[in-house]
């Protein structure tokens, strides 16, 4: 064992098998764990290696065993009975192996999950990284701790099973309920569950970050005005698919003129487009064109065949008219900018839309300028 040997006296041996006191060998034990680790062994030194880390995994003192799993917690010499070994040992040693070594298989982590308790449960909950199988194994046997913590960890693996079987076991525990609603990504159905069960924040950030079904989406604006529904628009319509959302809106009698219109002061020009599409039985390319027609009646003709009353026109012609005319520099206003100069074209149309339409739109002014104020402070 060269590599090693060539590091290590005979002294330091010595005192790891033999040392008086339980310091001297944990210190022994600290540099020959660390030159194990750094060194570049050969299959035989390997194997010398492995006998040597044997022997401070048998060790008496604590202390000993400790500088072993502290020092190659990380490390990918341990074999893997020394691994398990440790990781059936006190909490001070067990601990750190099972946070972070890869010696360990999915199998070992899951058995661990298992038959090892809340405090190790919760170790591999926050290791680097989780397959399917562990996170399995812990939601099934983990404690709320445990789970909670690895739904938090993006770097765990859940397949929509796992997470259905999650919102089951703490359907009641909001700390797990927002773990899984805060994930970087939901299966649909999982986003879907969650909207009923969580409170108004995270129903919030569930809107705002996850895709959401018409039906769905429908539903939370169910007993609520159009204005809820196009509220629901601005949060989620970025995610959801906006044909299919109008679709349904059609097939349930909402997609209504003063809908599209608020939609439209939002800047929702996309979902405008599938919205009048819908109406008009027209494929949405085509209604792209005559909506964005340069000449007058394109929009007039599309307009019309959707069936949308006269008397708005005036109004569906100036929020078309000022998308055309913004310039957009990619800066962070740009949606802002977009809704004040499409709300003030809208309020000073001499016809405008109904009054509570514009009671609505003056409110939404009133939001965009609170909100640029506040990002003024902040900046």
């Amino acid at each position: 064992m060269g590599t090693t040997r060539a590091a290590l006296t005979d002294v330091d041996l010595r005192t790891l098998l033999k040392g008086a006191t339980a310091d001297e060998r944990a210190v022994a034990a600290h540099k020959l764990c660390r030159t194990i680790d750094r060194g570049e062994l050969t299959a035989e030194e390997r194997d010398v290696a492995a006998d040597i880390l044997r022997v401070m995994a048998a060790d008496a003192a604590e202390l000993v065993r400790r500088a072993l799993a502290v020092t190659l917690k990380s490390s990918t010499v341990v074999p893997r009975d020394v691994a398990l070994k440790l990781a059936r040992d006190v909490e001070s040693i067990s601990l750190p192996m099972l946070n972070f070594s890869p010696t360990f298989t999915d199998d070992d982590l899951a058995e661990v999950v298992r038959l090892g308790g809340p405090v190790r449960q919760l170790a591999i909950a926050k290791r680097p990284k989780l397959s399917e199988k562990v996170t399995g194994a812990l939601v099934e046997h983990g404690s709320e701790t445990a789970v909670e913590t690895a739904c938090a960890n993006d770097n765990a693996a859940f397949s929509e099973s796992i997470l259905q079987r999650a919102l089951d076991r703490f359907e009641k525990s909001e700390q797990v309920l927002a773990a899984v609603a805060y994930r970087n990504a939901l299966p649909l159905a999982v986003t879907e569950r969650l909207i009923s069960m969580v409170g108004d924040q995270v129903r919030d950030h569930l809107i705002n970050n996850h895709a959401l079904s018409a039906e769905t989406a429908l539903t939370i604006a169910t007993g609520a005005t159009e204005r809820a529904t196009v509220d629901l628009v601005d949060q989620a319509g970025r995610a959801a698919d906006p044909k299919a959302f109008a679709v349904h809106l059609h097939k349930v009698q909402r997609l209504t003129a003063s809908l599209l219109l608020r939609s439209l002061a939002h800047g929702h020009m996309t979902f405008f487009e599938c919205a009048v599409a819908e109406l008009a039985g027209v494929p949405h390319h085509r209604t792209w064109l005559m909506i964005h027609d340069a000449g007058p009646l394109g929009l007039r003709a599309i307009y019309d065949r959707a069936g949308l009353p006269t008397r708005l026109f005036a109004a569906f012609r100036a929020g078309v008219d000022t998308f055309h005319s913004m310039e957009f520099d990619g800066g962070l206003r740009d949606r802002e900018r977009f809704q004040e100069r499409m709300l003030q074209r809208f309020l000073t149309q001499p016809q405008g839309a109904a009054r509570d339409d514009v009671d609505y739109l003056i409110d939404k002014m009133d939001r965009i300028s609170r909100q640029s104020r506040q990002t003024v402070d902040v900046a």
